[in-house]
């Protein structure tokens, strides 16, 4: 049973995510909170942290930095600047409001797994928005970069295994040791790493 914490500033957006969570068996709401202080003090009781950015007194990119549950950052503000501190934060997923009620569902599942999650307009945004590349990378190999170029696309381990023609553990086992080997966290935290040293660009 995955516990979830949800924190939003408004009573009705708290109460549709209640109710989208607990119609799913292996689901369970653990709390709610109206802040992000209180969002603090709850997350040990969750395995997964539902958060919004804009929220009075700490906000979510605060919270998500002194959280260490894993943050899924729902919002309606998809701003870049909220993107990349959010991803800075450590937050391990990123959905805009507007996603449909299975897909955040299935965010929640796979953050509670431990992968990470950027939806698709979200990882067109950062793809977009990236300026000159400020960080750098170890030197990787053809297969690495190739797999990172892959993963800052934002395909999943599945569709990546289709790509390249793999069984989905070998695709699991690369992309576990690139992610150990660039000093990744997450899935998210890779696809910002590969646009911020240019591995990855617009159209690659």
């Amino acid at each position: 049973m995955i516990s979830v914490l949800i924190c939003d500033d408004a009573p009705i957006v708290r109460a549709g995510l209640r109710m989208v969570v607990e119609t799913e068996p292996d689901m369970t709401v653990v709390g709610e909170a109206a802040d992000g202080s209180a969002a603090i003090a709850l997350a040990p009781q969750a395995d997964v942290i539902l958060l919004d950015i804009q929220m009075p007194g700490v906000d979510g990119i605060e919270a998500a930095r002194r959280i260490s549950q894993p943050v899924l950052i729902l919002t309606t503000f998809d701003h870049d600047e909220n993107l990349h501190a959010a991803l800075r934060a450590g937050a391990r997923g990123f959905l805009v409001k507007d996603a449909p009620p299975e897909r955040v569902v299935e965010a929640i599942r796979d953050v509670a797994s431990g992968q990470a999650v950027l939806s698709p307009s979200i990882t067109r945004r950062l793809l977009d928005t990236v300026g000159i590349p400020t960080g750098s990378l170890p030197e990787l190999s053809e297969q690495d970069t190739a797999l990172l170029r892959l993963v800052a696309r934002g395909r999943t381990n599945t569709e990546i295994a289709s790509d390249l023609r793999l069984t989905h553990s070998t695709v699991k086992t690369y992309v576990s040791r690139l992610f150990t080997k660039i000093g990744a966290r997450d899935r998210a935290q890779a696809v910002y790493l590969a646009y911020e040293s240019g591995v990855a660009r617009p159209g690659s």
